[in-house]
């Protein structure tokens, strides 16, 4: 037996690394995963060790730690307003490492189909337009729709009358490495960069998809990412959407809402990948 001081020397060392691992895991910067649903994130809201919920102003956020690195799933809700919203509270209230905005899609490309990811190398606002003058009767024209800059600081309502070229965010290279690291652990489809395309409308007209498509290069489209994009990259904060097919209008693939925790398990991996690189 080891003498009283020898011992109580080594208990107090093991509780002081012990309070040393914890400290360090309560001042890394988190990562946040963003979802609309409670079908986007609830797998992960289960996955993370020693989960505890906070709600902030309506919109709710779970901390937990994926293998020892602090993690937060945050509810962002439905629409570009609320996924704006609750990116600018994980901003100011967390100070995240690094923000990802996952969830389910329409695709807009017929060689992608239900349960394969778009990694959002870009993503771009496909409801931010200036239509072109018609006077009554004259219908409406797609293709004469200039899009709308909202960053834009020149009075000019957005709108740059030489522009045809959406604003778009860039996915964050590091985000990016990890994800594409993480492709051989996906095994339910596919795993390609790609434009993500958001707005508050829900396109089922194949015409305009395929304009969208051949104007802007969407692969998919949703209603959050680039409302999340725009604010994280406000904020200084590294980003990147991820994006399950869901449904493919383009090849009359039909909705499986499988996909969704489909694609939060593939996110666990990106997390884990990302997380580990932060660490060295």
């Amino acid at each position: 037996m080891l003498p009283y001081a020898p011992v109580k020397a080594i208990a107090i060392l093991l509780i002081a690394a012990a309070s040393a691992a914890c400290a360090a895991t309560e001042t890394r910067r988190p990562i946040v995963v963003q979802g609309a649903m409670q079908i986007e994130v609830g797998a992960l809201a289960g996955a993370i060790a020693n989960a505890r919920e906070e709600t902030l102003n309506g919109w709710t956020f779970w901390h937990g730690t994926v293998d020892g690195y602090p993690v937060i799933v945050s509810k962002t809700l439905k629409g570009m307003e609320n996924a704006a919203a609750a990116t600018v509270l994980a901003a100011e209230h967390f100070r995240p490492l690094a923000i990802v905005n996952q969830g389910t899609a329409g695709g807009h490309r017929p060689d992608l189909h239900v349960y394969d990811i778009v990694l959002g190398a870009e993503a771009v606002n496909i409801g931010s337009f200036k239509t072109g003058v018609r006077q009554r009767g004259a219908s409406s024209d797609f293709a004469e729709w200039a899009p709308l800059d909202l960053l834009r600081a020149d009075g000019s309502a957005g709108q740059d009358p030489n522009a045809r070229v959406m604003r778009r965010f860039a996915g964050d290279a590091r985000l990016l490495d990890a994800a594409r690291g993480a492709r051989d652990r996906y095994r339910k489809g596919q795993v390609v960069d790609g434009v993500i395309g958001s707005s508050e409308i829900w396109n089922s007209e194949l015409d305009r998809i395929q304009s969208l498509h051949d104007r802007f290069g969407t692969s998919v489209e949703e209603m959050e990412t680039a409302a999340a994009a725009q604010i994280a990259t406000q904020f200084g904060v590294p980003f990147l959407g991820i994006r399950v097919l869901s449904n493919n209008i383009t090849n009359a693939e039909a909705y499986d809402g499988h996909t969704a925790e489909a694609c939060q398990e593939y996110v666990l991996e990106v997390v884990r990948k990302y997380a580990a690189a932060a660490r060295r």
